[in-house]
């Protein structure tokens, strides 16, 4: 029990020292997650309401699909990045493995579908009775995806924060096309990961305490948003 009472103690010291390798890990962490999650979330709101009202043949199929993809092993979306990004995939050209790029565009196929499946569920259970609304007032199809989105933006917020909360939180994606290179591509989890393996427990508790307050904080701020509305 000393050792985990020592690593609690020494994480403190690291947070309230503000040391600067943790902080520098953690704004990494922030930029390339907030970064993933507005690109996937411009992309993925609005198709996801647009098929999620949209009557069509197989639907039935396709929502299946949907929510398959939320559930991808984020180590196979880093997978499909390596293998694209690689030297010898189809972009290698640009040298973006081992980039905080290469990070953000895993994030992004990562977050997308997650973000996608939520908001095409909520648009499919709501938003029939707003689109009605919209065409009674003779919106077109473009303004009544907007409606929807104004109405249920809330919902929408929290889609996208906790999505936000999957991408900062995963592990598996950033480790492979990132390569964990310490000032560069290191961010909180591949660190903790690290740190665990390496007995380097203080480390690793200070960015799992930090990584707990950015979901609460994100969280606590969408909530009290709802609750005013």
């Amino acid at each position: 029990m000393d050792y985990i009472v020592k690593g609690f103690k020494d994480a403190l010291n690291l947070l309230v020292s503000f040391d600067k390798e943790v902080f520098s890990i953690v704004s990494l962490s922030l930029f390339v997650s907030i970064t993933a999650t507005i690109i996937g979330s411009l992309i993925s709101v609005p198709l996801s309401v647009y098929f999620g009202i949209k009557e069509f043949r197989w639907k039935k199929l396709f929502s299946r699909i949907t929510y398959t993809m939320m559930s991808i092993p984020t180590v196979v979306i880093g997978l499909v990045v390596v293998i694209i990004l690689a030297r010898k995939g189809p972009f290698g050209r640009f040298d973006l493995l081992y980039t905080r790029k290469a990070m953000i565009i895993a994030q992004v196929l990562l977050v997308s579908p997650y973000v996608f499946g939520l908001t095409y569920g909520l648009a499919k259970s709501r938003g029939e009775i707003i689109e009605k609304i919209g065409l009674a007032l003779g919106a077109n199809r473009l303004e009544i995806i907007v409606l929807i989105i104004r109405e249920l933006k809330v919902d929408i917020l929290v889609n996208v924060a906790t999505s936000f909360s999957r991408a900062i939180s995963e592990v598996g994606a950033v480790m492979i096309v990132g390569g964990n290179i310490k000032h560069h591509t290191r961010v909180i989890t591949t660190t903790i990961s690290m740190m665990n393996s390496m007995g380097d427990y203080p480390m690793a508790i200070a960015l799992g305490i930090i990584l707990i307050l950015i979901s609460f904080v994100i969280h606590s701020i969408i909530y009290s948003y709802s609750e005013e509305k």
